[in-house]
């Protein structure tokens, strides 16, 4: 019988000396679409831009939320994705924030309550002084500046640990896990009210926060799972990952996807019932046009087919059906920012003559931020090589348990 740590033979690895090069070619030719966008129409480009960059973003913080769950829980099998959670987490700082400028100098053109005198609208007289454009920028700062001090503690840590061992590290880690882990509910809260739900301002929605939340963690779940499955076909982290991992992986993932499906139908079950007008407008306007058929998509792509396909156990383990799933999961978190951030510039419909410009947008950004990725992966050692979990996370048993089991003495 094997055991749940024993790893299931690898195929030969993958030749990606022809993917090099797709970074810089990602930029050069998204960089193009890009400008063609901007100088068409500067205020639609905000908006292409600003669903780009939350697409990164939403992954970035679900890698930070990974790191800081590992230690809190002191967990074994994570031990092996923890280094490049680690990497992807801090692309936060200073990579998205130097992505967040052009967000900045569209916000007056791409938020409409930028525009608007509060005194002439109650719904944004009760929300000054932080809608405002001075506290636009201050706020946006802060999320940024808190981010890059989390980030930067626990992967200085994590470093500092692969050269000592040192046991003041994981220490450190957990204390900054224990206080990051607050700050982390605080600014993904705030950040996903304020540069998403804040286009219609109007809107107030006390559990819009934990739907954005987990947006990040099902969508890094995805990208974590794919990370993993592709270094250790490469033999990078054959030594540490484990089947277990992945099935760990795979049933986080499903998880979250019925929580995700929780969460957003809460929020619509309150709103729909309480039957406000300053609130029911954010879902009669997604009723219009395109809107509505992507509003099924999300319902059927977003939930059920997730959901009825990683029912199976086995299918959580199984690369050839996990692939396709993850890949999936991009497409449909794109759909949903795409519902939660677009109708407020085109109302009747999807703008399918912007899907160009849209995925220019992405690729020039994932391309900046592979580049970065990559840079800081192969500057280090691939996983943290003296975690004091790192035995479990190899399938090696203690070795006091082995002696006490060779010698009878196990129970």
């Amino acid at each position: 019988m094997n055991s749940p740590n024993d790893t299931t033979p690898l195929p030969p690895p993958l030749d990606l000396s022809a993917w090099k090069k797709a970074p810089a070619v990602l930029m050069v030719f998204g960089a193009v679409l890009c400008v063609i966008g901007l100088l068409y129409n500067a205020r639609e480009f905000g908006f292409a831009w600003l669903l780009a960059f939350m697409f990164y973003l939403t992954i970035a913080l679900g890698a930070l939320f990974m790191v800081l769950i590992h230690h809190l829980t002191d967990a074994g099998w994570s031990v092996g994705i923890r280094r490049f959670c680690e990497h992807i987490a801090a692309l936060l700082f200073p990579w998205l924030a130097i992505l967040f400028v052009p967000v900045a100098v569209l916000a007056p053109k791409v938020y409409p309550w930028m525009t608007i005198d509060p005194h002439t609208d109650r719904a944004l007289m009760a929300k000054l002084p932080l809608f405002t454009l001075p506290g636009f920028y201050v706020a946006s700062a802060l999320l940024f500046g808190v981010w890059w001090l989390l980030t930067s503690r626990l992967r200085y840590w994590s470093l500092k640990q692969d050269e000592t061992g040192w046991a003041t590290c994981t220490y450190r880690m957990r204390f900054h896990s224990g206080w990051g882990i607050l700050v982390f509910a605080a600014t993904v809260t705030f950040c996903g009210i304020f540069w998403m739900q804040a286009l219609q301002y109007q809107v107030s929605s006390t559990i819009y926060g934990l739907c954005f939340f987990a947006d990040c963690a099902w969508i890094m779940l995805a990208t974590a799972y794919v990370i993993a499955m592709i270094l250790q076909r490469q033999r990078v982290l054959d030594e540490v990952l484990r089947d277990n991992a992945f099935y760990f992986l795979g049933t986080l993932f499903f998880a979250f996807t019925l929580f995700h499906a929780y969460v957003h139908f809460a929020q619509y079950f309150v709103i729909w019932n309480g039957n406000l007008p300053d609130e029911t407008f954010w879902y009669l306007q997604r009723e219009r046009g395109s809107w509505w058929c992507i509003s099924m998509v999300i319902i059927f792509g977003h939930f059920l087919l997730p959901f009825f396909v990683l029912l199976s156990i086995r299918a959580k383990s199984c690369f050839k059906i996990m692939l396709p799933v993850c890949v999936w999961a991009w497409l449909m978190h794109f759909v949903d920012l795409s519902f939660n951030i677009l109708p407020v510039a085109w109302p009747r419909g999807f703008p399918w003559h912007w899907l160009l410009v849209q995925f220019g947008c992405l690729a020039f950004m994932g391309g900046l931020l592979g580049w970065a990725f990559l840079k800081n992966f192969n500057a280090h050692a691939p996983f943290p090589k003296r975690d004091p979990r790192l035995l479990e996370a190899m399938g090696i048993a203690d070795i006091e348990t082995i002696g006490a089991q060779t010698t009878g003495g196990g129970r």
